[in-house]
């Protein structure tokens, strides 16, 4: 080990730093939300320092550094354009034994700064010993990616309960649990995220009141189109906390490489033409693994709630007295339109969007006057087979004939293809792609030439 990791305690003692740059003022935000007493010397300081002054929040000392100003200081960072000036600082405070930083000069110092990930009162510190400071910060955005901003309420919480919890479960192993409840609490966060404190309190008395071993969940989370940095933040940390993850067809296998290693994966796909697993029997596994006091991912492709049968799963886990949230995603019409260049609305082309299940039943259930309107956008999901009734039905209801048609195979991913024509072409159209493939039609479709950024469009 070249360095210990330590977490310093700065509020209201002093410390020192010498240089007033943009790379000062870095190191002085750090110290500043410490709550250290800083004295500045630099022979110029830029406007934030000036600021910084007035507000009383840093006394600062214009002129030559001076050993004498280390004495009586806590922590030293030498941040100067100077190697000779920092070189100086760290001498004198290397014979006073007072720890120094020195900016960009790893060996002259007796302190590194880390990258820091502060959720406080939780802290987190990635260090590479000087070495490699722009993988050290790599590593932090990761795992900033991945850490809830409400991680550092939660903690503020846990600290006040935990003479409460060592005096209602007398075993090691029962407050582990409990514990692990707490954090794993997904409804509980959103409220302390919200500031709600009478849900906080409610989340937190039924922790209280009920076995440790019982207190199922299930979180719906869409999965987005298929690339997997389409996903969500908040879709990313649920996928990581889960016990079991049920899946469907559509999510894509870069989105499932991201699920916790260890976490059970039911597969409930569904084909067209092919039911893997029944809707009712679907229902049936989230409320049999929440009843055991799992915590359950259901995983969909794009929104759950949007032609995802999102609704009809968590009307099933009401009745039963589940608990469930949802974390929305990125639905296929967004993110396959995003992919292949053509924008759902324009203002010289659409002004309005329509989303409709491609499985249309035959007795005309859907308005086709009013989706054969023009200025808008009609975007058909699960479509394939029923292309030949879309094109005659618009056709018959008004819609010119030249209208451009679009249909996204494996929209988002490495795998898409897109292939365009007009209405009276969608037919033969839909027999040169497959499922999973998404229908557009609409003057923005012509704008594919000039916008698309993915990927070729497919030769006609």
């Amino acid at each position: 080990m070249d360095y210990l990791p330590l977490f310093c305690q700065l509020k209201n003692r002093a410390c020192l730093l010498v240089g007033a740059g943009d790379v000062a003022e870095r190191k002085a935000r750090l110290l500043l939300d410490a709550g250290a007493k800083l004295t500045v010397n630099a022979l110029t300081f830029t406007s934030q320092f000036e600021i910084w002054a007035d507000e009383g929040k840093v006394r600062l000392l214009k002129g030559e550094f001076s050993p004498l100003l280390v004495d009586e200081k806590w922590l030293v960072i030498a941040a100067t354009d100077s190697d000779l000036v920092n070189q100086e600082v760290s001498e004198a405070a290397e014979q006073r034994r007072v720890f120094c930083n020195v900016v960009d000069a790893p060996e002259s110092a007796s302190v590194i700064m880390p990258s820091i990930i502060d959720r406080s009162p939780l802290m987190i510190a990635v260090s590479s010993g000087g070495n490699a400071p722009v993988l050290a910060r790599l590593l932090r955005e990761r795992l900033e990616s991945i850490l809830p901003q409400h991680l550092g309420k939660l903690a503020q919480v846990a600290g006040g309960l935990r003479a409460r919890v060592k005096a209602q479960f007398s075993e090691m192993s029962d407050r582990r649990r409990w514990w692990e409840k707490l954090f794993n609490h997904h409804r509980l966060a959103q409220s302390l995220a919200n500031n709600d404190d009478a849900q906080s309190g409610q989340y937190l008395e039924e922790l209280f009141s009920e076995p440790v071993d019982k207190h199922g969940e299930v979180i719906l989370v869409g999965a987005g189109p298929g690339d997997a940095g389409l996903l969500t933040l908040k879709g990313l940390q649920q996928m990581q906390l889960a016990d079991v993850v049920v899946y469907d067809r559509l999510v894509s296998d870069g989105v499932l490489n991201l699920v916790r290693r260890d976490a059970e994966r039911i597969f409930v796909g569904k084909r067209a033409g092919h039911h893997c697993v029944p809707q009712e029997r679907i229902n049936e596994i989230l409320l049999e693994q929440a009843q055991m006091g799992k915590r359950i991912v259901r995983l969909k492709g794009g929104d759950p709630f949007i032609f995802g049968r999102g609704g009809e799963e968590l009307e099933a886990l009401k009745a039963a007295g589940i608990a469930f949230s949802v974390v929305p995603g990125i639905t296929a019409a967004s993110g396959c339109s995003a992919y292949s260049g053509i924008p759902l609305t324009h203002r010289d082309h659409a002004q309005s969007v329509r989303l409709i299940t491609g499985h249309a039943k035959q007795d005309g259930a859907l308005d086709w006057a009013c989706l054969a309107q023009g200025q808008q956008t009609l975007v058909f999901y699960m479509g394939l087979t029923q292309a030949g009734e879309i094109q005659r039905r618009l056709l018959e209801n008004g819609l010119a004939a030249q209208t451009p048609v679009a249909l996204v195979e494996n929209g988002t991913s490495q795998q898409q293809r897109v292939v365009t024509g007009n209405l009276t072409d969608l037919e033969n159209l839909a027999k040169q792609v497959q499922s999973p493939s998404l229908i557009i039609v609409g003057s923005v479709v012509s704008l594919r030439h000039k916008l698309n950024w993915f990927a070729s469009e497919t030769p006609q």
